[in-house]
């Protein structure tokens, strides 16, 4: 049975040198990849050493472990303690904890004025087609005519009338203070941009509802569509495009770490209406992928304990460089030095430990 002494925490700079180089960045083409066997230390070096210091100033890091909900079954969480042998989380519950995460996040950026109404009709008009839904929210009949965003404006305003006010001083982190001070175009600014994102959300979910039979048909049957696979990962990948775009240096520099993300392949789905876990994970891994190369992403940290990342994933997905890639296997004797380990174990717990 493991020890409960606690886990030694041992710098080792050239990593965090590599990590910290690539989360200063404010937008980014490729993920990165943090690879190595389980216990070696990823999520003690991120959450021990990484993460305080990228919440600082303009930094602004969301952190998601998937395997989260399934640790507590095991008992008290080691890093050498393996957790495969329990049942594994259910997609819904995997998925709440990325879109809470991200939402957190968009929230802090409409707090700075960094997301706009605009910003976000444009991101969702990009793959949406927004006539219908938009129709739907306004109750309006199709043959009353208007442009995606005329209706877009309606339909902001229409929701703005219904949208409670302590909610949107919630979002906003508004109090009576705050209130005062800020001027009428102001105060309308910062709600319009609030209203929009759950306007957004609306609209998604409204698109996601329209094609869930035909989810359902794709699951009985084993077929495959790409749109709907993709449809059950559009409202991760606008907040990730909408915070990709508000990134700024010294101002707003978001990130995200997603732990143990091959927790996605294996999670269970109680809903016939949902994507399996393994097209939730291809469809979400893919537009990460998409996005940066195509239009730059926030910087994205991958941490597995899974070698098909580093050595099978680029078949599936098409090309060798999908990912910047760093493994992490412990040390050699040499490495050991080089990394001060000896400054941490004495002499015969290095041998052990290598």
């Amino acid at each position: 049975m493991a020890s409960k002494k606690p886990w030694r925490i041992i710098p080792r700079p050239l990593l965090e040198t590599i990590l910290n180089n690539h989360a200063q960045h404010h937008r980014v083409h490729q993920p990165l990849l943090l690879h190595g066997p389980r216990g070696v230390g990823k999520t003690t070096l991120i959450l021990e050493r990484l993460l305080n210091d990228w919440n600082k100033g303009p930094h602004i890091t969301g952190y998601v472990d998937f395997a989260e909900s399934i640790k507590p079954q095991t008992g008290p969480s080691f890093p050498w303690a393996s957790w495969s042998t329990s049942p594994p989380p259910t997609l819904s519950d995997c998925r709440k904890s990325l879109d809470q995460c991200l939402e957190a996040m968009a929230e802090k950026a409409l707090r700075m004025g960094a997301i706009t109404s605009r910003q976000i009709f444009t991101s969702l008009n990009k793959w949406h087609g927004l006539t219908a839904s938009l129709r739907r929210v306004l109750n309006t009949p199709a043959s009353n005519k208007g442009s995606p965003a005329a209706l877009w404006d309606r339909a902001v305003l229409t929701m703005s009338t219904q949208c409670n006010a302590d909610e949107i001083d919630r979002v906003l982190g508004f109090g009576e203070k705050e209130k005062n001070v800020l001027s009428v175009e102001e105060a309308s600014y910062f709600k319009e941009s609030v209203v929009a994102l759950k306007l957004a959300k609306k609209v998604i979910e409204m698109q996601q509802g329209w094609r869930a039979n035909a989810i359902a048909h794709m699951n009985r049957t084993g077929g495959f569509s790409r749109t709907l696979t993709h449809s059950s990962t559009d409202w991760p990948l606008l907040l990730l495009d909408l915070l990709s775009q508000a990134a700024e240096i010294h101002h707003f520099q978001p990130k995200l770490v997603l732990n143990n993300i091959e927790v996605l392949k294996h999670a269970t789905v109680n809903d016939e209406f949902s994507v399996t876990g393994p097209l939730y994970h291809d469809s979400l891994i893919w537009r990460i992928i998409a996005l940066g190369a195509n239009e730059q992403c926030l910087p994205i940290i991958l941490v597995t304990s899974d070698g098909y990342y580093s050595y099978e994933a680029f078949l599936d997905f098409g090309y060798m460089e999908i990912f910047i890639s760093r493994e992490t296997f412990g040390w050699t004797p040499q490495e050991a030095q080089m990394h001060m380990v000896t400054d941490y174990f004495s002499h015969s717990e290095v041998w052990i430990l290598s």
